[in-house]
């Protein structure tokens, strides 16, 4: 009976498994402002700019996801990608930019290029990169590229268009979402600092690399959520509590109703601890 209970279970997953490798991925385009779209890949979000001398792209996301769009884009505008620039080095987000290779010239930071070359990412190794400030100008199209510090990685950049009044930003600035997991990768105090920047920014649109656009008041909206959460854990650390008193105490109850909530907060409380312990020394 219970080798026959075995088998079922196998039949199970293996069907559910299947299903799910069968449901093809949410794709889809839709224009923000001006001449920007952005592209959707299930949760994952990149934006692009269309002008008369070529496109400028950001985050292919994935091999699939850029293939797909590089075929949209021939169908919809007729133009090639000349610019291609990642957001940061990860790889859900800088994933299949071979695709693209062929015409476009690939720039990200000059951290990002050497986390891709020593991860070794499955994508096109920047040709061109920075470390502060770079603009581009494409048919009459200007795009700042910025590095505002220390976030979510060491080397993320926002991505602003002027004329759109348009700031993209990609996984250190969820609009009404808490932080992912436990903070993998990051640096919080920084990560704070880095969004006094762009806070000093001149935009309106806030469109992020997961979750739906937002607006500058949601970059506020996140710096206060960082400096709520580090402050409860440090405060309970100097009390000598322990992680497992935090996640029973801390609550915030003031952002209960932001996506992630339910599912992230207690990872969030974890690699703040971690992050907070790892930063400071008691007594």
């Amino acid at each position: 009976m219970r080798a026959l209970w075995l088998v079922l279970l196998a039949i199970v997953m293996a069907g559910a498994e299947a299903a799910a490798q069968a449901t093809p991925p949410v794709r889809e385009i839709s224009k923000i402002a001006g001449e920007i779209y952005r592209f959707r890949n299930n949760n994952h979000y990149s934006v692009f700019a269309v002008t008369p001398d070529g496109i400028i792209a950001t985050d292919p996301i994935n091999a699939d996801a850029a293939t797909w769009l590089k075929a949209e884009l021939k169908s919809r505008f007729d133009k090639p990608v000349k610019y291609l620039i990642y957001s940061h080095d990860h790889a859900d987000h800088s994933s299949g930019g071979h695709v693209f290779a062929d015409t476009a010239i690939v720039v990200a930071h000059a951290k990002a290029k050497a986390a891709i070359l020593g991860e070794k990412r499955p994508t096109a190794v920047p040709q061109v990169t920075f470390t502060e400030r770079m603009t581009i100008v494409l048919g009459g199209t200007e795009l700042e590229l910025t590095h505002v510090g220390r976030n979510h990685s060491d080397n993320s950049i926002v991505m602003r268009f002027p004329k759109e009044r348009l700031l993209f930003a990609v996984d250190f600035i969820p609009v009404n979402a808490v932080a992912f997991r436990d903070f993998p990768d990051a640096y919080v105090p920084d990560w704070i600092e880095s969004l006094r920047r762009v806070e000093a920014m001149d935009f309106d649109i806030l469109a992020p690399g997961h979750g739906p656009l937002g607006r500058k008041e949601h970059v506020n909206q996140f710096r206060e959520y960082l400096e709520d959460l580090r402050q409860a854990v440090l405060s309970l650390a100097r009390e000598g509590k322990s992680l497992d008193e935090m996640k029973q105490t801390i609550k915030l109850p003031k952002y209960e109703g932001w996506a992630g909530y339910q599912q992230m907060f207690q990872l969030n409380i974890e690699g703040m601890y971690r992050l907070v312990q790892a930063n400071r020394r008691g007594n």
